[in-house]
């Protein structure tokens, strides 16, 4: 596939990484020739020097020929434009990152896609909606939902004292029917279980499950779940006030930024958040606004170093449930070393959501696990598809993947090798990047 990317900031190469790994034919338009040096001196992908609002810049890209243009510069309105202008030229599909959720709303949908716009992407709303799960559940690493949660994904790091240490997975199975262990983070390694292997202390373990068998999973890792009512924000990022919009009025919520004018304008628009003008940084200001009394602190400055310390020493004072924004993908490994909680990377979210459209197969949803190297994806199996043929256990599935579950209209099953796999099925798979290409004939 020939993918062309306008923007070679930080989800723009990110993504041109991620999709060169995958051999696709990438071209990276950006209008700074150092930004461009910098990512084609260790990635192989082409690229060109201009503008993502000049038609003739557009045409040196080979648009024409091109089945996907994403637009991810950090300006929206270049980004809309960009993608109205690529359409023109003739490419196949379009996605144009925003950051004002006016263009979501359905009544804008269809005009927009008769400007040439086929896909929106905002990943500011996909961080904040992480942030929410996070603090909503506790007891967790990472919450996912499938099909408005008919299946949930729980990443759980397992400590000592955890009924499911030292079991091995064909135990587990036999034992526990609604419950599938589809990866394990161990250290710097993401493992693909089999039915020989077992969890360890120390161990982050992804299960798939139902909703009504959740607390059984809390229970067999002897995680206690606790009611979050004060919640603490470092930083009044748009992270952060798209997460205390999407909370509503139910929580008691300060916000500590050190720029004056962001205050005013944050304050003017939550009523029923308490903004404090003060670096957050100051240990002092930290006690006199009461860390000690919060149920949750989420850090969302634009410094990942920042953000990690913060929510380390919120640790120290006794708050339960911690989040921090780590954009420096070279600080995550220190930060769940460092035990920080929930970790939310906005360009592992944004490329995730992006990847999808490059691949041969009709997908859903498909989501990075943090702290691993392992992502989900939500397939939708194809009339014919060659994972309808046969029982999971005849399939000779690739070894980087697992199934953990499937939906069938209004009712959802936790895979197991019997299982059959039936047109129009929603299929959850967990897969190591080696495994993703795989996938394909098996779903198309």
């Amino acid at each position: 596939m020939k993918v062309v990317i306008a923007g070679a900031g930080e989800v723009g190469t990110h993504l041109a990484r991620m999709l060169s790994n995958e051999n696709h034919d990438i071209v990276l338009l950006d209008d700074s020739p150092e930004r461009l040096s910098k990512i084609s001196s260790d990635v192989d992908l082409m690229t060109v020097t201009g503008s993502a609002h000049s038609f003739q810049d557009l045409k040196q890209t080979g648009l024409a020929k091109a089945d996907l243009f994403i637009a991810v510069t950090p300006f929206e309105e270049r980004n809309v434009l960009a993608c109205s202008m690529a359409s023109y030229l003739g490419v196949a599909r379009t996605i144009a990152r925003i950051n004002n959720s006016e263009y979501l709303q359905e009544r804008y949908r269809a005009k927009l896609n008769n400007l040439g716009i086929h896909e929106l992407i905002y990943p500011e709303s996909l961080a904040a909606k992480e942030i929410v799960a996070s603090v909503k559940q506790t007891g967790t690493r990472q919450m996912i939902e499938f099909s408005n949660g008919k299946l949930i994904l729980l990443g759980i790091k397992v400590r000592e004292g955890a009924k499911i240490l030292n079991k091995t997975f064909e135990e587990l199975s036999q034992e526990n029917d609604h419950i599938l262990v589809v990866a394990i983070n161990r250290g710097n390694e993401t493992l693909i279980p089999k039915g020989t292997d077992f969890i360890k202390d120390g161990d982050i373990v992804f299960f798939i499950t139902t909703r009504a068998e959740q607390q059984h999973v809390f229970d067999l890792t002897a995680k206690k779940t606790f009611d979050v009512k004060n919640i603490m924000f470092l930083g009044g990022s748009r992270i952060a006030q798209k997460a205390v919009e999407k909370l509503g009025d139910q929580y008691r919520i300060k916000i500590i930024e050190i720029n004056r004018e962001k205050c005013e304008k944050i304050a003017d628009r939550f009523e029923n958040a308490l903004v404090i003008n003060g670096d957050g940084r100051n240990l002092n200001l930290l006690k006199e606004e009461g860390i000690e009394k919060m149920d949750a602190f989420v850090a969302t400055t634009g410094n990942s170093e920042t953000n990690i310390l913060n929510c380390h020493l919120a640790k120290f004072f006794g708050v339960r449930r911690t989040v921090a924004e780590v954009e420096n993908l070279a600080f995550m490994g220190l930060a769940e070393n460092m035990d920080i909680g929930t970790i939310v990377n906005k360009k592992l979210n944004a490329a995730s959501y992006i990847y999808r459209f490059t691949l041969n197969a009709e997908i859903s949803k498909v989501k990075c696990l943090t702290a691993s190297d392992a992502e989900v994806f939500e397939f939708i199996a194809k009339p014919n598809a060659k994972i309808t043929q046969r029982a999971i256990k005849f399939l000779d599935f690739p070894d980087e993947a697992k199934i953990g579950g499937i939906i069938r209209g209004d009712k959802a099953f936790i895979a197991h090798g019997d299982s059959e796999i039936r047109e129009g099925d929603k299929v959850v798979v967990f897969t190591l990047p080696s495994g993703i290409k795989k996938l394909e004939k098996f779903f198309k």
